[in-house]
């Protein structure tokens, strides 16, 4: 206690030294120790942006801390890319600590996700969970503020929690503070009074400020959830001593009277006294202070005079790196069969479970009842159980972060969004924890998730059920996007996807599902064999021109995907020879190379998208072709999508009317040739 007060002193004391943004336990020390102490290397923590006490009771060192602190290229949790108490480890003398956000709320559903993962493996696969030496049980710990338990995402997070039996402590740490609100004015009911609305969360409080107490509940709560692997709540009074951050100071919206009812209830001078009541002596107590003093001056020595992070490593573990480089296997196997898309990916998902004992499927629907609304899941919950394929609640926030948390424990999970127009939910999730958890961790907890979301309009599928979503996709850097167009690539990019230690989208059209819509009929392939597998980022040449009129310069390329291919093949019947077509089949990574040679090959160029088509990926990628082939380029690069209205009607006339036609495509070929 007394080593983490005088780092809090230490750093309010230099700070021209400490320039970033961070936060100390300073008050909130009892609580976390008590905690930290009794935490084993099998277990999994998910610490708050407030818990460095909690850090050096698991065994982390002060210089550690401050390495982060200062943004050290030494910071072992993030290698200077975080906030300090952002930390991830995979230690294995220490309790694991996944990928950590800044923990106003999102991180519970990750932190239930591995709950969720532990749950999976010892019931199901117990030779792939992280035990104990005699065979203990895991638990998670996930650590939060008062504030945060107001968040939507708490509230998915625990109904999954209770209603899975999962096997989770969450330590709410109530300092009454959230920033300069105070818990009277920004909420109705305090953390173990709002968790009671759920049914099997058991709850505790406790004085956090009184270590004794601290300990006890802690301990009580650690046996009770390792042994009975259920739920509970552990709310924490504590005061605040420090600054919410050191941006935010306190004496700029707390009064002397508030500062001094916190300082009343200060666990340092509290846990000096119990020492001295129990008959430790006084030169025994001012020896650990004088001691903390000076390594924790040394400590923030070494930490200042570290090095800074190599600006050339900026771009490293972005992602990890991939597991197929190459396609393998049989795309078109001698006496294979014929498949629809649907077919496609629901015999890629049966092959996946069938190999891979660790992966499970899971969305709205997808269980044994129905199968997925497209019956794209049909048969599997029969096949492989209601623990490995199952339904969720309307939770796209859950289902989407929870993968972060499944990752990190070693479950492979393939989940589902039921539309595209649905996902924004999840985008929380998405950005803040999935998207920056390989690059933030320093490529410790890459999140390896298969997201499937059906996508795309056709056939009066209304404003909800028909958006297209690719281009706000691709906005977050650290996720892969794949937009498959047949059933070949469907296959073999489904288990390159799930194969990829990396977060992926695979975007799949509706209205190629069965290629029920005229002209999708090429949809339809021979399905390749279960070994087959394409790397993402590799286009395909769908259609090629005629050698001779490329040379004349009689030819254009058409860059598309999804849909557009069809269009485009529809167009292109009354251009035969003139046009070849381009698949771009993976969104990011993007075949950048196969495009710029095409393009350059040619000199004339429409990029073909069936969204929104202002600010979309289409027109940002017509801008990168612009640029890179300035020289060879004959036209302007043309664009077509749909227009920029905000849905997609719903009446069929209006819907033809907002989308690209074959009709449209051909009028803008014909203007693009006579260039």
């Amino acid at each position: 206690m007394c080593l983490a007060r005088q780092m809090a002193a230490t750093y309010d004391a230099n700070r021209n030294i400490c320039k970033y943004v961070h936060s100390t336990s300073a008050g909130h020390e009892a609580i976390q120790i008590a905690a930290g102490l009794q935490l084993q290397p099998w277990d999994y923590v998910s610490p708050y942006y407030r818990d460095d006490s909690l850090m050096l009771a698991m065994g982390f060192s002060p210089e550690e801390l401050m390495l982060q602190l200062l943004a050290k290229a030494d910071d072992p949790f993030s290698a200077g890319r975080s906030y300090y108490c952002h930390p991830s480890s995979r230690r294995d003398d220490r309790p694991q600590i996944p990928h950590q956000s800044s923990a106003t709320g999102m991180q519970v559903i990750p932190s239930t996700g591995m709950g969720q993962g532990i749950r999976y493996l010892e019931t199901s696969e117990p030779g792939l969970l992280n035990k104990g030496p005699e065979g203990e049980l895991p638990v998670v710990l996930c650590s939060l503020g008062d504030g945060s338990v107001t968040e939507g995402e708490v509230s998915e997070a625990w109904q999954c929690a209770v209603l899975w039996q999962l096997p989770v402590i969450y330590l709410v740490q109530d300092n009454d503070w959230g920033i300069s609100a105070t818990g009277a004015e920004t909420r109705a009911m305090d953390a173990y009074e709002y968790a009671a609305g759920f049914k099997g969360m058991e709850r505790m409080r406790v004085d956090g400020s009184d270590f004794e107490k601290s300990y006890q509940a802690m301990q009580a709560a650690i046996h009770f959830v390792r042994t009975e692997r259920k739920p509970i709540l552990v709310q924490a009074h504590v005061p605040l001593l420090g600054h919410h951050t050191s941006g935010v100071r306190k004496e700029w919206y707390r009064t002397e009277e508030d500062l001094a009812a916190h300082s009343r209830r200060d666990p340092l001078p509290a846990l000096r006294q119990l020492l001295l009541d129990k008959g430790v002596r006084e030169t025994t107590i001012t020896a650990i202070e004088t001691e903390t003093k000076l390594s924790v001056a040394a400590a923030f020595e070494i930490a200042t005079d570290a090095p800074a992070p190599d600006p050339q490593t900026v771009r490293d573990h972005v992602f990890a790196p991939a597991a197929v480089t190459e396609e393998k296997g049989q795309r078109s196997p001698a006496n294979g069969s014929k498949v629809v898309m649907v077919d496609a990916a629901l015999h890629a998902v049966e092959e996946i479970l069938q190999q891979y004992p660790e992966a499970i499927f899971y969305g709205q629907d997808v269980g044994r009842r129905l199968g997925g609304v497209f019956r794209e899941a049909a048969t599997l919950a029969e096949k492989f159980g209601d623990h490995r394929v199952y339904n969720t609640a309307i939770q796209e926030a859950y289902i989407i972060g929870a993968t972060a948390g499944l990752s990190a424990v070693g479950v492979k999970p393939i989940v589902e969004v039921q539309f595209a127009d649905y996902i924004y939910p999840g985008f929380n999730q998405l950005v803040t924890e999935i998207s920056k958890s390989c690059y933030l961790s320093a490529g410790k907890y890459p999140v390896q998730t298969l997201i499937r979301v059906p996508i795309g309009a056709y056939g009066g599928g209304g404003p909800y059920h028909s958006g297209s979503v690719e281009s706000t996709l691709l906005t977050i850097k650290g996720i892969k996007v794949v937009y498959p167009s047949n059933g070949a690539d469907m296959k073999g990019l489904m288990k390159a996807a799930f194969l990829d230690p990396n977060p992926v989208v695979m975007l799949e059209h509706k209205g190629l599902y069965w290629s029920k819509v005229p002209g999708t009929q090429e949809a339809m392939t021979i399905e390749p064999d279960k070994d087959y597998v394409l790397p993402l980022g590799k286009g395909r040449v769908v259609q090629h021109a005629h050698p001779k009129d490329v040379q004349l310069g009689n030819s254009l390329c058409i860059i598309t995907y999804g849909m557009g291919v069809y269009w485009a093949l529809a167009a292109a019947k009354a251009f035969p020879g003139n046009v070849e077509i381009i698949d771009l089949r993976t969104l990011y990574p993007l075949d950048e190379a196969l495009v710029f040679e095409t393009v350059s090959r040619h000199g004339k160029c429409l990029v073909l998208t069936e969204e929104q088509l202002n600010n979309s990926f289409a027109q940002a990628l017509a801008a990168r072709i612009q640029q890179q082939c300035f020289r060879k380029l004959d036209a302007p690069v043309y664009t077509m999508g749909a227009l920029d209205l905000p849905a997609v009607p719903i009446n069929l006339a209006l819907e033809s009317a907002m989308l690209p036609t074959p009709e449209k495509v051909e009028a803008a070929i014909r203007d693009i040739l006579a260039y």
